[in-house]
């Protein structure tokens, strides 16, 4: 889906001044930019690659509009002749990336831009806020998933998102990520992702009686209904489900499941689970929710409790345990000059580069090298070419071809790496070449 909206301006001041004093020297060479994450946030191992369709996206809309260049003018900061130069200004340049659904490290460049250093420049700020966002939800999605173990979840996170544009995203990473489906009417709509729902407490409170409320919801869906079953008691909110449910079996219908939002959600489910295998209901499935976690989610699992799915929103919607990262945006060259950054704690590696990934017995993922982009190692590259002077070069994939490659990835991920808490440390190295750069441009840099 292309941009309804022209995005240009979403972008730091800095970005714009600089890029009028690049025009006023008149350096306009190309220049070439990676992205990457330095550390990984508390007890993640991985990441998983998400937001590059929106990036792709908006640098093919990239231009300044009329409205866009008055702005400017009046701010006051800008000359005439640059805002003439922005008048024409597209994006023409080159964009190397890993693809969305594949795993990746830190240190290791997801994106790599190539371009007249002015549209290089201009458009860090949004494609770090794409890509840190949606690569930080999908990889909160991918642990949820992992600790679900097999049962499916929901995505219930619109409405505690920070923000419409992050609720959509939310719901678009997660099912990248193995969600089976989103609560997101327009999620749905906008990306095909199959739409999950219930009922809310309101619902039930409205009537006089929780039956007389199940029977109406029955009544308006005979063929999904999932009851809401925690409004007063979930044994006696079962109990009605199941006087319900019976109803509904008399005229040839079935209840489809019934949801617990809150309390001690394993408990209470054993106890839900024995009233309805009791009535002869084995079918009614028992739906968790309320705040969960991947942790909560290993939880349940581990103690095998019989829960058919969960709905899960607010801690994966906002990645509640490590809401950002560490993602930075470098030049690392500039004119086929290679460049690095040597502030401590923050350094970088010069020169535009490719991730060679080995594998080794059942297709599991083995170690990467961080090389440069003309090195020919004897193993897999990740980052491939989506974008070549300013044109796509090939069809993106879909988003259901993305979900598919995700579930191929993780399934190659060592399980130590996967792990929850204090996950082992994936191999990822740099090549010989890429470090006599580094250290061939260390000391160019220091002898300035």
């Amino acid at each position: 889906m292309a941009l309804a909206e022209n995005f240009t301006l979403l972008t730091d001041l800095y970005q714009l001044t600089m890029g009028q004093a690049y025009f006023r020297e008149g350096r306009l060479g190309r220049a070439t930019f990676s992205l990457f994450i330095r550390s990984y946030p508390l007890n993640r191992g991985y990441f998983v690659s998400a937001g590059l369709k929106d990036v792709i996206d908006y640098l093919q809309a990239l231009s300044f509009d009329a409205e866009a260049l008055d702005y400017l003018a009046a701010q006051k900061f800008f000359s005439a002749e640059y805002l003439h130069y922005l008048s024409s200004l597209k994006f023409t340049g080159d964009l190397w990336a890993i693809p969305e659904g594949r795993i990746f490290f830190a240190d290791e460049p997801i994106v790599e831009i190539t371009a007249p250093i002015v549209e290089a420049q201009l458009v860090e700020t949004f494609v770090i806020n794409q890509m840190h966002l949606q690569t930080l939800i999908a990889t909160k999605a991918a642990r949820c998933v992992h600790a679900a173990a097999r049962r499916p979840l929901a995505d219930f996170a619109l409405r505690r998102a920070h923000g419409s544009d992050a609720g959509m995203k939310v719901a678009r990473a997660s099912f990248l990520a193995g969600f089976a489906g989103t609560s997101n009417v327009r999620a749905g709509q906008q990306y095909g992702i199959p739409l999950v729902g219930t009922m809310a407490h309101s619902f039930i409170m409205s009537f006089e009686h929780e039956v007389d409320a199940f029977r109406s919801y029955v009544a308006a869906f005979p063929n999904n209904a999932v009851l809401l079953i925690d409004t007063y008691d979930s044994a006696v909110g079962a109990q009605n489900a199941v006087i319900v449910a019976k109803e509904m079996a008399s005229r040839g219908e079935k209840l489809i499941g019934v949801r617990i939002d809150s309390g001690d959600l394993a408990e209470q489910a054993r106890i839900v689970r024995k009233i309805f295998d009791a009535a002869n209901l084995p079918e009614v499935k028992i739906i968790g929710s309320g705040g969960l976690d991947e942790y909560d989610l290993a939880e349940l699992s581990a103690a095998d409790t019989p829960f058919d799915s969960y709905g899960v929103g607010t801690k994966m919607g906002t990645s509640a345990d490590a809401p950002w990262s560490d993602m930075s945006y470098k030049l690392v060259a500039y004119e086929e000059r290679a460049t690095l950054k040597l502030s401590t704690g923050k350094a970088s590696w010069p020169g535009p580069k490719q991730i060679y990934r080995s594998r080794e017995g059942a297709n599991k993922f083995a170690g990467d090298v961080i090389g440069t982009r003309d090195e020919e190692l004897s193993a897999e590259k990740l980052l491939q070419e989506f974008v070549r002077g300013g044109e796509p070069v090939n069809n993106y994939p879909s988003l259901a071809e993305s979900r598919k490659l995700f579930a191929e990835e993780f399934a190659a991920l060592p399980e130590s790496v996967k792990a929850l808490r204090n996950p082992a440390r994936y191999p990822v190295t740099f090549s010989e070449k890429l470090n006599e750069l580094r250290e061939r441009t260390t000391r160019e840099v220091s002898d300035n």
